[in-house]
């Protein structure tokens, strides 16, 4: 059951539906159908936890060999 933005253009509140199958969203504000699909927000990758990035840790996504993340 995947998560998605919208914001609602009859109220324009900004809010995360989640979207079962078919199912048509609904403003939970106005209860207005008028929803627009936002893009998704994506998490940030810091090198502060000292972890690596998993398909860098191998050179996965580095075809050079030299990882700028690392």
């Amino acid at each position: 059951m995947p998560l998605f933005a919208y914001v609602c253009k009859q109220c324009n509140v900004h809010s995360e539906i989640l979207v079962r199958g078919e199912e048509k969203p609904v403003c939970p504000e106005c209860g207005s159908k008028r929803l627009e699909k936002q893009m998704s927000h994506f998490a940030a990758v810091s090198g502060s936890s000292g972890g690596e990035i998993p398909a860098c840790g191998s050179g996965g996504c580095c075809p050079t060999g030299t990882c700028p993340f690392n």
